[in-house]
């Protein structure tokens, strides 16, 4: 091995004293790893560090300091991204002291810092080593910068779960030596919204925060929500009006509702990691803002008046006990009242004290009531003599029979049986509720939520069974009421049989006043059971069970909701305390509606309303799987598989049928809030990115009409001016910018190109970042365009590239749009003759081309402050500590060299917004008063067309489609012509014609007879003036030095092609003095654009031509089309 200290420094290494220590500029680097550096030993890592992989990958919180940082700032960063690595000296000496040593990444290589020992005096060197980097682990044994595949490098920022690693970004690996790697703030778009930053940031603190598994956490709390007193107040009735089939088609009918639903919540809930929020995370993650803001809002609405229902079915409950031993306080209302005021406060109580105690009280309910609906089964297998008056005779084929068919009486139905029992079933999404305290969502929402329903169902289907196999529907009570053996052939009721005959309470007119049986007694189950007192417990626990639930369940999705930040104004609720980060504020406001609810006491109104809330949530859902299907996302990969599209587009339907059927109006009720909800949500547009399915929707629908767009030829009759305008920076040129956004909105295609040039080395990630940044400028302005940079080198290679590769399939541009360049005559000629080639370019690929020409220029981007492009709200995600300063002061016609200074927020001047206003020269008031020209509403006034040759139209579709927009429909087109002073009449009636016939109103035509008269003198006198510096006179030298002069610099003016086209030049000179007369007042000019033919016209003829016609006018467009028609009058 040579040794280091015999090799002279590589080029461009830089010693640095000893002493100097790390104070070393970041941005010196040397050329390239000396012959001898790879050969170094790297075996003395400084694992004293702290250096054990594990602690250094969580290490890394940020990317490699930017260049000429100061190391102080950088230092501690780089211990924590990159381990120490000391050269062995090769003399055996032992090495050098270790010192906190700093390594400087670069590409596939890490400059590493070590004493060499050296005859030359023992200095530090910087040497390229490929592997002595171990920050990024061992990659197949081996120090690589290179990383192998690591589930932290997937983690969004401060995820719960564990810490978010940065894996090497693609510069690093792949950019030459001596370029800067960039500075990625995060990896593959995993940036969080604040809102979202801060829930995960709260949800990674807490220690030692309750978590729950599937049983505890979903299973009990489903089962409890599902059973609810429906079990045993209700499901009695419902089997004595519908009969058992019917009864048990009811609970089917359900059950197959919920279990679609619990299908699609578990495809949702094994799409990605699941945080808190219950039914609104998922289906806010997975349609987006609009949908699960909407209804999220009233999801936990209905949480919160839910706890109401509940608790007052306890206090009713309790208070009928009470009337049955003459306690009643003051009367049954109020003592609902006082009742219901008392256990809402304890139930808040236990809420408020934790998850845990809450989770406690929850097993404890779900004991007492499975121990209540064993305790009816086993008293049903025990008929006893002093039941049967009250029609309980134990199980009985004969009662069966009778049972199995419906009764229906009254104004009850199918319908409105199965409209009372659903609500029973709606308590599917307790468990998903509090899926941000679940220890493992992605397996406890589909496990627990499918067993519930699965138990639930049969259970319900149990009793049904069960209650109409051993109960008859009318019973008196009395056990008096028996028969003779006399009378018995004419007893057909079930219950003859068993010797009675319960016929007295029935009236031949189909009215019924007997107190017991399926029909009449609710507490029927209570007679069953072996001991009653235990049903009355299971009442009660299965109302403050659910009652309990929901008082849960409201905060947790409301806190979400508010920590998204969806509805300004409430994020005070999205505060958590505690451990388990619980949502207080969240239960005090739960505690405050429910409390409000059970006031009224009356709840028989809102009922139907909360659960067509609760239906509503399921049919979005169900709609959300199928949306995310149909989209066929690449993101879509649900680890639970047993689930189908149509199924829950079935499920999402049904949803919605029982909605209708449960209540019409109440039904009606709920679209509206969500739609209402909907809209607000959608125009408020809030600031999240979600990747949901909506977005994943729209991208295949965008594709797919694209391509069908493709497969159809153009037609005359579907032409629309798709533009390609060259504005550079977005907010550098609004003129240009508003007024092709005012023919082009809603009606063809915009792309603003911006062509960057420059001798510096491109920086593609950061062309990346500006295309972002000012795609969201233009939609914060409301300007429906795309904003495409490339970057070329020169203004005319990028607009070519442009020019070819913009759009895509039958949405590309047909028109280039290009700003006047007023400063020619100052700068350099090349770029005039750049300038020119530009528009022949167009022509070359069959482009339209029109050129805006105002007085006072378009360029606003040279006056600071003139637009406040980015603000903090709208910086680009994954550039959030990043503003850029424009600097551009280039012609008007030049949409290049730009250069974007990427500066911290704290040292940026565009951050101070309390800085004052500079003082504006008055050249440079106009330009800023004049971009702001067509952004105003247009007053009364013309737009003059002086559509001279025939181009296809377009000169004459453009003020067409113009003055069809609100803001220039005070305009009237006023079209002027060329001919001859003997045809003035014949042209116009003419062009009327043709105008009629293209169905385009006009106001006047005038037709221009003189436009071949010689111009005025004075004016050919300037003309000639303004020409001067750029004529060859090619006359007055020899030929091969004109002919050298003419190469170098091709736009000169030869003499030959001024007297060639001296009448086309007489003509511009004439047609601006025309223009002077006739359209000095005109809010817009509109005239054809003159053609010079490539090769024979030199870019300075052409360039004077344009500055003749178009000089001291209002705002003027030149036109020219493909010559291809763009009208026609056929239908």
């Amino acid at each position: 091995m040579s040794a280091p200290s015999s090799l002279p420094p590589a080029q461009g290494e830089n010693p640095v004293p000893e002493n100097e220590g790390l104070a070393v500029d970041t941005g010196l680097k040397p050329a390239g790893p000396t012959p001898s550096s790879s050969r170094f030993q790297v075996d003395l890592v400084a694992e004293a560090a702290g250096a054990a992989d594990k602690t250094l990958a969580s290490g890394d919180k940020g990317a490699p300091a930017p260049e000429g940082s100061e190391p102080a700032a950088g230092g501690e960063e780089a211990k924590g991204r990159f381990r120490v690595v000391n050269f062995v000296d090769p003399s055996g000496a032992s090495p050098p002291e270790a010192v906190p040593a700093e390594g400087f990444q670069n590409g596939d290589t890490v400059m590493s810092e070590g004493s060499l020992h050296s005859s030359t005096g023992g200095q530090h060197h910087y040497h390229y080593d490929t592997h002595t980097n171990t920050y990024y682990l061992r990659t197949f044994g081996h120090n690589t910068i290179d990383a192998v595949p690591n589930i932290d490098f997937y983690r969004q920022t401060a995820a719960p779960l564990g810490d978010k690693l940065i894996r090497p970004t693609l510069s690093e690996l792949h950019d030459e030596l001596d370029k800067e790697p960039f500075e990625d703030g995060f990896a593959n778009g995993d940036e969080l919204t604040p809102a979202e930053e801060a829930a995960a940031k709260e949800a990674s603190e807490p220690k030692g925060a309750v978590k729950f598994g599937w049983i505890k956490g979903v299973l009990v709390r489903c089962m409890l929500n599902i059973w609810g007193v429906m079990l045993f107040i209700r499901m009695s009735w419902i089997v004595g009006q519908a009969g058992i089939v019917l009864s048990c088609v009811i609970v089917l009918m359900a059950t197959v509702v919920t279990t679609i639903t619990g299908l699609s919540t578990s495809a949702i809930a094994t799409n990605g990691f699941v945080r808190g929020g219950g039914a609104y995370y998922l289906i806010s993650r997975s349609l987006g803002p609009e949908f699960g803001g909407s209804i999220g809002l009233i999801f936990a609405f209905a949480n919160a008046v839910a706890v109401a229902m509940y608790v007052v079915g306890f206090a009713e409950t309790v208070v009928e006990l009470l009337v049955s031993v003459d306690c009643i306080m003051t009367d049954e209302i109020n003592d609902i009242r006082i009742v219901g005021t008392i256990t809402v406060i304890l139930l808040l109580g236990i809420s408020v004290a934790g998850m845990e105690w809450e989770a406690k009280a929850q097993i404890f309910l779900l004991v007492v009531l499975i121990t209540a609906i064993f305790n009816y089964f086993i008293g049903s297998f025990i008929p006893l003599q002093s039941k049967e008056s009250q029609g309980f005779f134990g199980y009985d084929s004969g009662i069966m029979m009778e049972n199995m068919g419906p009764d229906f009486r009254g104004t009850e139905s199918f319908f409105s049986v199965f409209a009372i029992f659903f609500p029973a079933a709606t308590g599917i999404l307790a468990g998903a509720n509090i899926s941000g305290d679940l220890s493992d969502p992605q397996l406890a929402i589909p496990r627990g939520t499918l067993l519930a329903i699965l138990i639930t169902g049969i259970v319900y289907l149990g009793v049904a069974i069960s209650t109409g196999s051993c109960i008859v529907r009318d019973a008196t009570g009395n056990d008096n009421d028996t028969h003779s053996a006399q009378i018995m052939a004419n007893c057909t009721d079930a219950a003859c049989k068993f010797g009675y005959d319960f016929s007295s309470c029935k009236s031949d007119n189909g009215l019924y006043n007997c107190r017991y049986g399926l029909q009449n007694d609710f507490q029927v189950m209570s007679i069953v059971s072996g001991f009653g007192p235990i049903i009355t417990a299971g009442i009660f626990s299965a109302t403050l069970s659910s009652a309990l639930a929901s008082l849960v369940s409201a905060p947790k999705v409301f806190q979400a909701l508010c920590k998204d930040n969806i509805y300004p104004g409430l994020e005070m609720f999205a505060k958590g305390y505690g451990k388990n980060n619980e949502p207080l504020r969240g239960y005090i406001l739960t505690f405050c509606i429910a409390l409000a609810f059970i006031l009224i006491a009356q709840l028989n109104v809102i009922a139907p309303i909360i659960s067509n809330f609760f239906l509503a949530s399921y049919a979005l859902i169900n709609f959300s799987v199928f949306h995310a299907s149909l989209a066929n996302s690449p993101g879509w990969r649900p680890s639970f598989k047993y689930y189908n599209m149509w199924v829950s587009l079935a499920g999402a339907v049904l949803c919605c049928v029982v909605m209708f059927v449960i209540n019409w109006w109440a039904a009606l009720m709920t679209d509206v809030i969500v739609l209402g909800l909907y809209i607000y949500v959608s125009y408020k547009k809030p600031d999240v990115n979600w990747g949901s399915s909506t977005q994943a929707l729209t991208y295949h629908q965008a594709l797919t009409h694209s391509l069908h767009l493709s497969s159809v030829e153009d037609h005359i009759k579907n032409f629309r001016p798709q533009c390609l305008v060259m504005t550079g920076y977005p907010n550098s040129r609004p003129a240009l910018l508003h007024l092709v956004h005012a023919f082009t909105k809603n009606v063809g295609l915009m792309i603003c190109g911006h062509v960057r040039t420059g001798s510096r080395r491109p920086n593609f990630k950061e062309l990346s970042n500006d295309q972002t940044r000012y795609q969201r400028w233009l939609m914060k302005n409301e300007t429906k365009a795309f904003y495409t940079p490339v970057f070329a080198e020169d203004i005319r290679e990028g607009t070519q590239y442009l020019l070819q590769a913009a759009g895509l399939g039958r949405l590309r541009p047909n028109t280039l749009v290009i700003g006047f360049k007023n400063d020619w005559k100052d700068g350099d000629m090349m770029n005039v003759e750049t300038y020119i080639q530009m528009i022949h370019d167009a022509f070359d690929y069959q482009y339209g081309a029109v050129v805006l020409r105002l007085k006072e220029g378009l360029d606003v981007s040279h006056i600071s402050e003139q637009d406040d492009l980015l603000s903090s709200q709208e910086k680009t995600s994954g550039m959030k500590d990043v503003v850029v300063s424009i600097d551009m002061k280039d012609s008007d016609g030049d949409s290049s060299k730009p250069s974007s200074k990427a500066t911290s927020v704290q040292n940026s001047p565009a951050i101070q917004k309390e800085k004052s206003p500079q003082m504006l020269n008055v050249a440079d008031q106009r330009l800023l008063d004049a971009s702001q020209l067509f952004k105003r509403k247009q007053g009364k006034g013309t737009v003059d067309v002086w559509w001279l040759f025939d181009d296809g139209g377009l000169t004459l579709l453009i003020p067409y489609l113009l003055t069809n927009k609100k803001k220039w429909n005070d305009c009237k087109i006023r079209v002027f012509i060329g001919g001859k002073i003997n045809r003035i009449d014949h042209d116009r009636r003419a062009m009327a014609t043709l105008l009629s016939k293209f169905r385009i109103d006009f106001s006047d035509i005038n037709v221009l007879g003189d436009i071949n008269t010689k111009p005025k003198k004075e004016n050919v006198t300037a003309f000639e003036e303004m020409i001067e510096p750029y004529r060859l006179k090619e006359d007055d030298m020899e030929q091969d030095t004109a002919e050298a002069l003419k190469a170098s610099e091709p736009w000169r003016i030869t003499d030959n092609e001024l007297e060639l086209y001296r009448a086309k030049t007489n003509r511009q000179i004439r047609l601006n003095e025309l223009l002077k007369e006739h359209s000095s007042t005109a809010n817009l000019i509109v005239m054809s654009m003159p053609l010079a033919r490539k090769g024979a016209v030199s870019s300075a003829l052409y360039m004077s031509w344009l500055e003749t016609l178009s000089k001291d006018l209002p705002p003027l467009l030149l036109v020219r089309g493909n010559h291809q028609s763009v009208l026609t009058f056929y239908s």
